[in-house]
């Protein structure tokens, strides 16, 4: 008997995110403290779960942003379930779920590229985890900005609308329902500037996570107009907090590697960024940090 007939796949509930949080912390993902809450948020039917008689083994999340757009992460089998077809039954599962979309996107290990790209996924760029473990440099960073037209504003004080514009035009899908529980979450920091003409210049959000030896704080998204706007916002955000800090760069911003190299960033890992469907128009030119690695 094919194993996988035994995988009884279910929606996600409540009561098991800190199960998949606990998994995601194993596999060196470092998840944010919140961020599965907010990926059920976006997509109550976009998270599962899979049960071998009765007891968890796997999970994968196809999350949909929008009518045209979804993302594949969180895509989990414990190890001693590996190589039984339950991660291929959780991986059809997901695909089927979002197979009306026209753009599918995940984050792909190095070693994974050659599957997905037999699942009709094309590359489109590499990101970068960066680690910040010295403060030496940052810390000597100027935390001012002279211009008299522009305001610095945290947490509520934020008008969330301007944010929401200001995103839809610098990332690949306008995800409004998503980016609102990111910015309101209780965990971690928010700061956007904001000129005259109420225009945002450049937000970035930190929040602590779960690293496997030690809680630490991962920033994103961090988008920003220029480089000397990113530096602003970036070295105040760590400022704020004390440990490990992790950022997860797109390939396609060839300014963030210098910058974040510049304030004692060092490479942490890489991932590859692909798509199935119409590859996205936006080339996140002005995004130096993703929201999320798993679901893009």
């Amino acid at each position: 008997m094919n194993k996988t007939t035994t995988l009884n796949i279910q929606e996600l509930k409540e009561k098991d995110i800190s199960l998949l949080t606990k998994w995601a912390c194993e596999e060196n993902f470092s998840p944010g403290i919140g961020d599965l809450s907010i990926y059920r948020n976006t997509d109550r039917q976009g998270i599962w779960i899979g049960f071998v008689d009765n007891i968890p083994i796997g999970c994968i999340c196809g999350i949909k942003y929008n009518q045209s757009y979804g993302f594949i992460g969180m895509f989990i089998v414990i190890k001693e379930f590996r190589g039984k077809g339950y991660g291929l039954c959780l991986w059809k599962h997901a695909l089927s779920y979002l197979q009306d979309l026209s753009c599918i996107g995940l984050e792909a290990a190095p070693n994974r590229i050659k599957d997905y790209e037999k699942w009709g996924f094309k590359y489109s760029s590499e990101t970068t985890r960066w680690i910040l473990k010295s403060r030496d440099t940052i810390n000597n960073i100027r935390t001012e900005f002279n211009d008299s037209s522009i305001r610095l504003l945290t947490g509520d004080s934020i008008p969330e609308y301007i944010v929401q514009n200001y995103d839809a035009n610098k990332e690949q899908t306008p995800r409004p329902h998503f980016l609102s529980d990111w910015l309101h979450h209780p965990a971690g920091t928010v700061l956007a500037l904001i000129d005259d003409n109420s225009q945002c210049l450049g937000f970035g959000r930190i929040r602590p996570c779960l690293m496997t030896d030690r809680k630490g704080w991962r920033i994103g998204p961090l988008i920003a107009n220029s480089t000397e706007i990113a530096q602003y916002l970036l070295s105040l955000l760590v400022n704020k907090h004390q440990g490990h800090v992790l950022i997860d760069s797109p390939g396609l911003n060839l300014l963030a590697k210098p910058l974040l190299v510049k304030l004692g960033f060092k490479e942490y890992s890489n991932t590859f960024r692909m798509y199935k469907g119409y590859q996205p128009k936006i080339e996140l030119v002005d995004v130096y940090g993703l929201a999320s690695l798993e679901l893009g």
